[in-house]
């Protein structure tokens, strides 16, 4: 998979039905520490790029989940909701939700390598 990144340390990933895998980066999860809870924006609602969508706290701190392309919200992992800490321990398959296929931005992300370099 093909993981695209904002510069809020989240990912997009395309799924094999188009749409959008969203997470949240290894460094993002490695500042936070152990993940203990996660508020993902709602199904059916619309996220804009870069803005702000939702929340995931950890036992050090809080922090805002940002959306890395625009669309609107098919799926939240409930896997994800119901053991946080799988964030933690993959942080690359674990998705918090899932965009449309026609969500868009995809061209104003950073590839691995790039993103890798940032951080």
């Amino acid at each position: 998979m093909k993981y695209l990144f904002s510069k809020e340390h989240t990912w997009a990933a395309q799924s094999e039905d188009g749409s959008w895998l969203v997470g949240i980066s290894e460094y993002a999860q490695n500042m936070l520490g152990d993940v203990v809870f996660v508020d993902p924006p709602k199904v059916g609602e619309s996220v804009e790029q870069f803005a702000v969508c939702g929340l995931i706290e950890s036992v050090k701190t809080g922090s805002d989940i940002y959306a890395p392309l625009t669309g609107t919200v098919l799926a939240i992992n409930e896997a994800a909701l119901s053991s946080p800490e799988k964030i933690n321990d993959h942080p690359y398959t674990t998705w918090i939700f899932k965009l449309e296929a026609n969500a868009s931005g995809a061209e104003a992300l950073l590839d691995q390598a790039t993103y890798e370099a940032q951080v």
